[in-house]
């Protein structure tokens, strides 16, 4: 076993760097908000050590025993993990952060019990702990390696990060993967990181609303931004890129396919930026198959992810590979499944290499 920083955040760093560059005044609470967002990330990852992906503790699962939940109050400090202000089995609170919190921990617990045979986020009936109302109008929401972390945001821009299931579900997967395959969070095996979390945080709400493929929104953190802002949510799976275009914070940067992958070595190398390359692969395998995205798509994403095989360095190239061997295994290679597998990747334009039918 070895050990690693682990930071993994729904606002990506591009977007506090422009929300922190405003200089209006109307405007000076979110930048200051955002500034301090991304200030906060290189001193947490220097402070918080947990075990490694080389470790893969998660492979041998147990039979899904019930959630253990546990919400703490941070008070508007840094201090982790804060106070117990809810327990599992106890009545709701009345505030809404942490209700939701308590909620979303269960959703999340709920998918993956039911819909993979999955015992909480390490595969051995890890406890599920949450903080809530964490630091002064801080603008983001992450899992630390040990826990899920919620700010409440700066209300100019962004309201709390309770309110978006899928926030919730994308930084539990964060944990999964990290007790699965152990993703590098850096360049494209970090984005394929970035991207399992908005696949499964995307599940997790169909799931709960019980929405088909067709139904779903397959957005990302929709509900977070006020009404200020000129956008829908974080990202869109459907189409990456449309998510935002405001006067604030610009245009949804991310690219659709290889064709727009972005070459940088901001935010470890462009996890979040190029995520939406391997979303919209996912999205489009679960439009063609129809029905509900939590069936055969996951099953063979979830396979991939938690099956032993993947490395933790794995290039979009590899994963693709690894997605249509999965689909071959479960379905067949004659399959309707393995066919939209193959045919996602060939639209965004990542190559499989040395695949074979």
């Amino acid at each position: 076993m070895f050990f690693s920083t682990v930071y993994c955040s729904i606002v990506p760093p591009y977007l506090l760097r422009r929300l922190a560059a405003q200089r209006e005044p109307e405007l000076s609470r979110a930048a200051r908000a955002a500034k301090e967002a991304l200030q906060h990330v290189p001193g947490f990852q220097a402070s918080r050590a947990v075990p490694g992906p080389g470790s893969r503790p998660g492979l041998r699962e147990l039979k899904p025993s019930p959630p253990e939940r546990t919400v703490y109050d941070a008070k508007s400090t840094e201090k982790l993990p804060g106070s117990v202000v809810r327990k599992e089995g106890e009545p709701p609170t009345g505030d809404p952060a942490a209700d939701e919190a308590y909620d979303g921990l269960g959703h999340t617990h709920r998918l993956y019990a039911e819909a993979f045979g999955r015992n909480s986020i390490d595969g051995k009936g890890l406890h599920l702990d949450a903080t809530v109302h964490y630091g002064r109008l801080y603008d983001n929401a992450f899992w630390d390696g040990q826990q899920m972390v919620f700010g409440d945001g700066d209300g100019q821009v962004f309201g709390r990060f309770t309110k978006s299931l899928s926030v919730i579900g994308h930084e539990l997967t964060h944990g999964v993967t990290q007790y699965s395959a152990g993703l590098v969070y850096r360049n494209q095996a970090g984005a394929l990181n970035e991207s399992m979390s908005d696949v499964f945080g995307a599940l997790v709400e169909q799931y709960v609303r019980k929405q088909s493929t067709a139904e779903a929104s397959w957005l990302i953190g929709e509900g977070l931004f006020t009404d200020q802002v000129q956008g829908a949510a974080l990202r869109s799976m459907k189409a990456p890129g449309t998510a935002y275009d405001d006067d604030v914070l610009g245009k949804d940067p991310q690219p659709d396919s290889m064709d727009g992958y972005v070459r940088t070595s901001a935010d470890n190398g462009g996890v979040h930026i190029n995520s939406g390359i391997p979303n919209r692969a996912f999205c489009l395998v679960a439009t063609a198959l129809g029905g509900n995205a939590w069936e055969a798509p996951a099953q063979i994403w979830y396979e991939t992810l938690t099956g032993g095989t993947l490395s933790p360095t794995a290039t979009f190239g590899a994963f693709a590979k690894a997605t249509a061997a999965s689909a071959k295994e479960l379905f067949g290679a004659d399959s309707k499944e393995h066919d939209a597998v193959r045919s996602a990747w060939e639209t965004v334009k990542v190559k499989l290499p040395g695949a074979r039918r």
